[in-house]
């Protein structure tokens, strides 16, 4: 039995150690831990601000999906305060979400996952010539732009269509880029991978050449996919919101409004990129080497996805009352709220049980442990509901080593900087794989009786995928295969949201109706003396809660359970693990020194975690910088 570390992940957001106990002559990994090696403490910063401001507080905490936790911010306030945001402000709130849901499933990626799947090394053993005719091959074989509802057909877009450049003297040009890259010794952004690994073996040249000039491709274009969030945020990373709704006025007339038909132009064109990116680079790479690894059998990596898994839902189809009350759920066009258990054995064989809105509030449903967490809770308690948590560090080191230089961490004690989130005592897998075994098994079970566009179109998508792999849905689903490919699938229905929400606001507008916020309950005069609220939001990593209370016009508590807490949580009290690790123990290691599988398995989660920590004391003066990346000096 060999102990293999690697720390820290790489190509993440944040900082990540994973510790493995590899059996090196079967390959199985017998038993696993997962590490967030930062604290993030963003709750003790949201702590007794005013409310309307917090969203600008906690959407730093993080730079890649960036308003998403904005935007679970503005709902946890709004429905503390009754706040019922106007039809302009629903619409442009969900085309910058799904805007962003696309965006970060395509960097992801190309730009942090697609390297565990080719190799630059071995794109220079590829034909050109046949590089171009394996892109046809594939643009015809893996097109799913037909799956698109008529719901979601542009009305206005005129714009040319961005499809993969396929000629050889294309492809040769790229490859001879990557040659000299190669013999430079110089990798770049290339670095710091085990190329000579046997499951870069498994694809063609060609397939190889192919996805690293996407690389490079998208690279360019990927910037162009957030302009909604400058049109109407105002700017991105980290756009504009105001709670109530939105903070940019519309006016058709006026030239110099930040909302006006040259604007919603430029938007328009954005989401027309969006989707070629998603149809014509994105689905047809994925299922092209998705279909060689199903056909090898390589579909491991499934965990805690074929026993549990939990979403929120999103995208209400219009403003809604509440989301305590239920109401919110109500309006969603994908209606996720709930957990399945027991997919893994076959939709048919799957139970849902529902997550109403009530329930968010009740420590019986929702809750967070810190038995192997570095916190520590008051009155010896092992469990709080996040409206009730407690953000209070408790560092005690690893196993062997030091504090400061590690060995190995302690698995039986505490070894995270993150919480075990947990639904009715239990663990659970959230994301994109999530949602559609949700989403799936309530419309194949008959409980979502009347599917909205979307949810037919989530369902015909898995479908279309099972019969492209041959394999079916509960096998392909549940795996490092599956979880990629419903990111990829997921990003399908976002661009199809955002073109969805653009033509209801143009048609909205085009009615008379330029209002874009709600400012009623916006004066603090007008709160009750306590409040309680909880925003929720489909994040592109998965189902991200935030809580606050709301006391004499102050933030007397703040929580987040972010998608990465419940997927990258050590384990639970009844020892019990997560999805991280249960990915890795449902993966096989074919070299123990170099174990590619494990890395590919965390980084088809899409791992955010929090950056370097900052402490200051009560002057504001920094006191200590804490930095857990060592290639950083």
């Amino acid at each position: 039995m060999k102990r293999v570390v690697v720390d820290p992940i790489t190509r993440i957001e944040g900082h990540l150690r994973v510790e493995v106990n590899v059996d090196e002559a079967t390959g199985k990994v017998e038993d696993a831990l997962s590490s967030g090696t930062a604290w993030r403490g963003i709750e003790l910063v949201a702590k007794d601000r005013d409310p309307r401001d917090v969203w600008a507080f906690v959407q730093r905490i993080c730079g890649v999906c960036t308003s998403t936790h904005a935007l679970a911010s503005l709902r946890s306030v709004e429905d503390a305060l009754k706040i019922e945001i106007p039809k302009n402000a629903n619409y442009i709130r969900n085309i910058m979400h799904s805007c962003l849901d696309a965006h970060d499933h395509i960097v992801h990626f190309y730009h942090l996952h697609a390297l565990d799947w080719v190799s630059p090394v071995e794109a220079l053993k590829a034909d050109p010539a046949k590089t171009a005719a394996l892109q046809e091959t594939v643009l015809k074989t893996y097109n799913l732009s037909g799956l698109e509802p008529a719901e979601t057909q542009s009305t206005t877009s005129a714009y040319p269509k961005e499809f993969p450049k396929g000629n050889a003297t294309y492809y040769a040009a790229v490859q001879g880029k990557i040659k000299k890259i190669v013999e430079s010794g110089q990798l770049g952004i290339f670095a710091a991978q085990w190329w000579d690994h046997p499951d870069y073996q498994l694809l063609p040249p060609e397939v190889h050449l192919m996805g690293v000039a996407h690389y490079l491709n998208i690279l360019d274009k990927q910037r162009d996919i957030v302009t909604p969030h400058v049109v109407f945020g105002g700017k991105n990373p980290h756009p504009h919101y105001i709670v109530g709704g939105m903070p940019c006025s519309i006016s058709m007339d006026d030239m110099n409004a930040p909302v006006n038909s040259a604007r919603l132009a430029v938007v328009d064109e954005s989401i027309a990129l969006a989707k070629d990116l998603v149809n014509y680079f994105y689905l047809p790479d994925v299922l092209a080497i998705g279909q060689i690894y199903a056909k090898a059998g390589m579909v491991d990596g499934g965990g805690l996805s074929k026993k549990r898994v939990l979403a929120y839902g999103d995208y209400p189809d219009e403003p809604y009352s509440g989301i305590q009350n239920g109401d919110y759920f109500k309006k969603c066009l994908v209606r996720a709220n709930g957990v399945v258990e027991d997919f893994g054995l076959g939709v048919d064989k799957a139970k849902f049980i529902p997550l109403e809105g009530e329930d968010l509030m009740n420590p019986d449903f929702l809750s967070e442990e810190v038995e192997h967490s570095w916190y520590e809770y008051p009155d010896g308690k092992k469990t709080i509901h996040p409206s009730e948590g407690v953000t209070k560090p408790n560092y005690t080191g690893p196993k062997t080593g030091t504090k400061e230089h590690w060995e190995f961490l302690d698995e039986t004690k505490k070894y995270s900087w993150i919480k075990s989130p947990t639904f009715k005592g239990n663990a659970c897998e959230v994301g994109p794989l999530a949602k559609y075994i949700i989403v799936y098994t309530k419309v194949k079970q008959g409980i979502i009786s009347n599917p909205s566009w979307a949810e037919q179109m989530i369902v015909k998508q898995i479908d279309t995928v099972s019969s492209v792999l041959g394999v079916p849905a509960h096998v392909w689903m549940c795996s490092t295969v599956g979880r990629t490919a419903c990111r990829c699938l997921d990003a399908q229905v976002a661009v199809n949201m955002s073109q969805y929400f653009f033509n209801k606001l143009v048609t909205n507008i085009k009615g008379g109706d330029t209002a874009v916020a709600n400012t009623k309950n916006f004066d603090p005069n007008t709160w009750p003396k306590e409040a309680k609220g909880v925003g929720l939001v489909d994040a592109p990593r998965g189902g991200l809660g935030h809580w606050c209370d709301i006391k004499d016009g102050k933030t007397s508590n703040y929580q987040c359970i972010v998608p990465t807490t419940w997927n990258a949580c050590p384990k639970t009290i009844a020892n019990e693990h997560g999805a991280y690790e249960s990915n890795m123990m449902d993966t096989k290691v074919k070299i123990a020194d170099k174990p590619l599988e494990i890395l590919k398995g965390i980084h088809s989660f899409d791992p955010c975690l929090a950056c370097a920590t900052h402490l200051y004391n009560k002057k504001g003066e920094k006191i200590i910088s804490v930095n857990t990346d060592a290639m950083c000096k």
